[in-house]
């Protein structure tokens, strides 16, 4: 059964610093797309950052643009956001999202449609 899920969120002074994790139970993430979203309350779901299938190349919102970084270990079968210089406007749920199907490459896009399989969240939290 295809489980995804996020972990490493949790209360972070502004400033500081945390990793998400992606990982996959029943799909190999090496070649398919994958993409963290976030939504505060109140708020649409928006894309943060996404990563291309069989690749490193990634995307990012303006927001986050020189604090995160997306990147994939295919021998932990595990996609990280290592966020920095976290600031309170980034307190959301984060969730990561795999695309449908699998590509020796393909770009990335942060569109909501695009993914298919979605974890449950994991909540981040900046205090003002």
């Amino acid at each position: 059964q295809l489980q995804v899920v996020e972990s490493g969120g949790g209360l972070v002074q502004p400033g500081g610093s945390l990793r998400l994790s992606c990982a996959a139970s029943g799909l190999t993430l090496d070649y398919y797309a994958i993409a963290f979203f976030r939504q505060a309350p109140g708020k649409e779901r928006e894309g943060v950052s996404c990563i291309s299938s069989g690749g490193d190349d990634a995307n990012y919102s303006d927001s986050v643009k020189g604090r995160f970084t997306i990147s994939r270990d295919n021998a932990k079968n595990t996609v990280y956001l290592q966020m920095n210089s976290l600031k309170p406007e980034d307190t959301a749920v984060y969730y990561c999202a795999v695309e449908p199907a699998q590509y020796v490459y393909r770009t990335c896009v942060l569109l909501t449609d695009t993914y298919a399989y979605w974890g449950q969240g994991t909540q981040v939290t900046v205090p003002s």
